[in-house]
C-alpha cells in the first residue's frame, strides 16, 4: 500500500496541510480545535509516513510518533482538565515530526532531477511545515513564558482562539507581511520573529531558485 501511495507523497500531505490551515472555515472552531485539528495533525503525520516510506528506520520512528500522538490525542479527549504535560509532549512531538519532515522534503526536491507537479507541490508543502514549525516555536514561548506575545487578545487557557490566533501570527512572519497587530515582545520571542523570517526568505530565495533553474533547464533539452 505504501508504494502504491508514495507516487502521491506530495500531494496526500500538502492537502492534509491545507486542512489543517483552512478546516476551520468550513467546520465550527470549537469543533475543529478540539477534535478534528487533532485528527487532521495525525492524518498528516501518516501522510508523513508515506512520504518518508523509503527510509525504513526512519518510516518506523515516524510510526512511533504517530502512536504516541495518538495516545495523547485520547488521553486528552478523556480528559477535560487538558493536562499541561500531555500538551507539552504532544508539541515536542509535532515540533520534531514537522522539523525532520521539512528537511526530508527539502531534500527530495533539491534531489529530483525532473521538475514536474510532485516536485511542486513538495516545495510547497516544505514552505507550509515551515509554517507549522514557526508555530510550535511560538507555541512553546508562549506556554512556557506566558505574556510573550502582545496582541493575542486570548490566553492559553482559551485555546481554540489562542492556536488560531498563534498560527496566524506564525505564517504572517514567515512570509514577511508583518501587520502588527501581534508582537513579540520579550528578548526571546523577538529572537524567534528573526528566526522565523529569516527560514522564509531562505527557503523561498535558494530552493525556489534552485527548482526554477531545473525546470528552466529541463525545458532547454525539450526545445
Amino acid at each position: 500500500m505504501l508504494k502504491k501511495a508514495y507516487p502521491y507523497r506530495f500531494e496526500l500531505f500538502l492537502f492534509s496541510q491545507v486542512a489543517i490551515l483552512f478546516g476551520s472555515l468550513i467546520i465550527p472552531p470549537v469543533i475543529f480545535e478540539t477534535i478534528i485539528s487533532p485528527i487532521l495533525f495525525l492524518v498528516n503525520q501518516l501522510a508523513g509516513i508515506v512520504l518518508i516510506s523509503k527510509k525504513k528506520k526512519l518510516m518506523w520512528f515516524f510510526v512511533l510518533l504517530l502512536v504516541v500522538s495518538g495516545i495523547v490525542f485520547g488521553a486528552e479527549l478523556l480528559d477535560d482538565s487538558k493536562h499541561r504535560s500531555l500538551a507539552l509532549l504532544n508539541m515536542g512531538i509535532s515540533f520534531l515530526f514537522y522539523s525532520i519532515v521539512t528537511f526530508e522534503i527539502v531534500q527530495q526536491v533539491w534531489q529530483s532531477k525532473i521538475v514536474n507537479k510532485n516536485v511542486i507541490f513538495g516545495l510547497i508543502s516544505g514552505y507550509i511545515s515551515l509554517g507549522l514549525i514557526s508555530f510550535f516555536i511560538c507555541l512553546s514561548i508562549e506556554m512556557v513564558f506566558p505574556g510573550s506575545f502582545k496582541g493575542l487578545g486570548v490566553t492559553i487557557e482559551t485555546p481554540k482562539l489562542f492556536t488560531e490566533r498563534l498560527m496566524y501570527y506564525s505564517y504572517i512572519t514567515l512570509m514577511t507581511i508583518g501587520y502588527g497587530e501581534i508582537v513579540p515582545i520579550t528578548s526571546l520571542s523577538q529572537k524567534a520573529a528573526i528566526l522565523i523570517g529569516l527560514m522564509g526568505q531562505f527557503y523561498l530565495v535558494v530552493l525556489t531558485a534552485i527548482v526554477v533553474g531545473k525546470y528552466v533547464s529541463n525545458a532547454k533539452l525539450r526545445a
